[in-house]
């Protein structure tokens, strides 16, 4: 099973963005059947998209799991869905910054996530980390490129994918992130295998 993960460049005035410190830092294999192959996207509206979509093209994935930074948050986020709005806070790299635009004209208004979120969630608690599933990505490239994803992979049946925001370093460090991505990648590989279900965890016990 090969599974594509991303994360993205710095953004922002900062040197660093965490998400693609905890991608790089995930082995690349997993196991003896899951190979993980890594990426790092722009964090620009028209570079992420059309560097998935290429990423898409190359690796023919199994499954994928896009990667972003959550600054304010205090939790690993689980999304649950992508809006097709663009609602931009600052510029992206390119120093663009749309505002109330459709990430994708005349597509439908969301995508829900095709990773198994409440496995995912409950192995990463097993493993003492902290993590919710988060029902809004944001309107910036993050939920863009998830959009985009979920857009792209909607007439591909049986290749998961969603995306997981990291929070800043002092929150969850490195190493502790990397970890997180490994036990999602495994969650998402034991479900797409059969070797468990999703299970259905009651709303209120998601976070």
């Amino acid at each position: 099973m090969k599974v594509l993960l991303t994360g993205f460049e710095p953004f922002g005035g900062d040197t660093v963005n965490e998400s693609w410190e905890a991608v790089r830092g995930v082995p690349s294999r997993i196991g003896p059947e899951v190979e993980v192959v890594t990426a790092c996207l722009p964090v620009t509206f028209a570079g992420a998209a059309a560097e998935c979509r290429h990423l898409l093209d190359r690796h023919a994935p199994d499954a994928v799991i896009a990667v972003g930074l959550a600054a304010g948050t205090d939790v690993i986020r689980l999304e649950r869905v992508a809006v097709n709005v663009v609602d931009a806070r600052i510029p992206d790299n390119d120093g663009l910054a749309p505002v109330d635009v459709p990430v994708v004209p005349g597509g439908p208004a969301a995508y829900f996530s095709t990773l198994p979120l409440k496995a995912s969630l409950t192995a990463l608690r097993d493993v003492g980390l902290p993590v919710a599933v988060s029902n809004t990505a944001g309107t910036y490239v993050c939920n863009a490129l998830f959009y985009e994803l979920q857009h792209a992979l909607a007439e591909r049946s049986g290749v998961p994918s969603g995306f997981v925001h990291v929070p800043r370093a002092e929150v969850v460090d490195g190493t502790a992130a990397a970890e997180g991505l490994r036990v999602v990648v495994e969650a998402t590989a034991r479900v797409a295998r059969g070797d468990a279900a999703e299970p259905r965890t009651p709303a209120g016990l998601e976070h």
